[in-house]
């Protein structure tokens, strides 16, 4: 595409290289063609991984402020460490959550292969795995678990542990 700027730019036969340039990128039509699609989601991948990142960050500060408020303050060590530990998986599971979106708009913005594809099904094998770790150690118990022992400890209803 630069190529052909540079050609109307001189004046040098525009037309013959610029109906080639247009005709050798694959177009819907009436779209878009690939190639001008690819820097936006590539963009819109790198802000969303950037936003993920920032959140597990800004999970981190937040739940060790809270720790050393609680510590220190308001419930003691050994409570204070367990809202910790609940308060900083929160902030990594929702953190994980984007990157997983990161990486499937990612892999769409590339050339989708089979390499590529079976590449992002192991990183959200990785990242599924480690999100369900991350439920279980937070809440104590298996996920198809919950609905049977909720009931039971807060007679019906569920309040749930925050800062």
């Amino acid at each position: 595409m630069l190529r052909s700027l540079v050609v109307v730019a001189a004046g040098v036969m525009p037309g013959v290289l610029l109906a080639a340039e247009v005709a050798s990128e694959p177009r819907a039509p009436g779209g878009p063609s690939r190639e001008m699609v690819k820097p936006a989601l590539e963009w819109i991948s790198m802000g969303i991984e950037v936003a993920g990142v920032g959140i597990i960050l800004v999970g981190a500060i937040a739940a060790t402020l809270v720790f050393v408020y609680g510590g220190l303050v308001t419930v003691g060590w050994p409570a204070a460490y367990h809202r910790y530990r609940a308060n900083l998986g929160r902030g990594i599971l929702l953190g994980l959550e984007l990157l997983v979106a990161a990486d499937i708009i990612g892999t769409v913005a590339v050339t989708p292969s089979v390499e590529n594809l079976l590449i992002l099904g192991l990183i959200i094998l990785i990242r599924t795995f480690l999100s369900f770790s991350l439920e279980v150690e937070i809440e104590g118990r298996w996920p198809w678990r919950r609905a049977s022992t909720e009931g039971h400890e807060s007679g019906g209803e569920r309040r749930p542990e925050r800062l």
